[in-house]
């Protein structure tokens, strides 16, 4: 089965572009189009897309706002990639914060493109651990860190669990995962599915956003 996509993006040329890219793939479906994330429920309601690219800054509804409400009011929601012109954006770190699963570079390369949607939709490795690692250093505030110290401390993480998630927040896949600590891939999943769980993240992502802004992990 293909990965379907939904574009939201108020430029035309944007949607065409990306549109040309993903669909050029054999594995990746492009199915449905909006110009703006105030479109974005319903539409995924009707088409079920596996993810939503979607710029982050829209005149109505921006990809935070979008985002929040998405994951708020939709069963089972897909994947969200931010589309964006700006790779230290405070509105990028917002999106992930609330939710989003990874980002893209609206200067991206065509193999990029298509590396991030195809990353997303597998949920088994973080998307630009590195960029990731630079906005929750430079855009984690106090009050994030409290409430993210709180859900740490709550999880009580065994230590191999801890483990796992330093080496989530490094970028590295659940393969390479066992690889590094010598044990078989569904017990990195097992892990993995347990320090969601424990923190109350829906997917890596925002357990590695918990992690930096709690200092469990260092982003500098």
């Amino acid at each position: 089965m293909p990965v379907t996509v939904l574009l939201v993006d108020d430029e035309p040329l944007v949607r065409a572009g990306l549109r040309a890219v993903l669909e050029a793939q054999p594995d990746i479906e492009v199915v449905g189009e909006a110009a703006d994330g105030a479109a974005v429920i319903p539409l995924v309601r009707q088409l079920r897309p596996d993810v939503v690219a979607m710029d982050v800054r829209m005149p109505l509804l921006d990809g935070i706002e979008a985002t929040r409400a998405l994951l708020r009011s939709v069963d089972a929601p897909p994947k969200i990639l931010v589309v964006t012109t700006f790779e230290n954006d405070e509105y990028v770190y917002g999106a992930l914060r609330a939710g989003a699963d990874g980002f893209l570079l609206k200067r991206a390369r065509p193999a990029e493109i298509v590396h991030a949607v195809r990353l997303v939709a597998e949920g088994e490795s973080l998307l630009f651990p590195a960029s990731v690692r630079r906005l929750a250093a430079e855009y984690a505030d106090g009050e994030g860190n409290r409430a993210a110290r709180d859900v740490l401390e709550r999880a009580r993480l065994t230590d191999r669990e801890g483990e796992v998630l330093r080496l989530m927040a490094r970028g590295l896949t659940n393969a390479e995962i066992a690889a590094r600590l010598v044990v078989g891939t569904e017990t990195v999943k097992s892990h993995v599915s347990a320090v969601l769980a424990k923190l109350g993240a829906r997917d890596r992502t925002q357990a590695v956003i918990a992690a930096y802004e709690s200092g469990f992990v260092a982003p500098g």
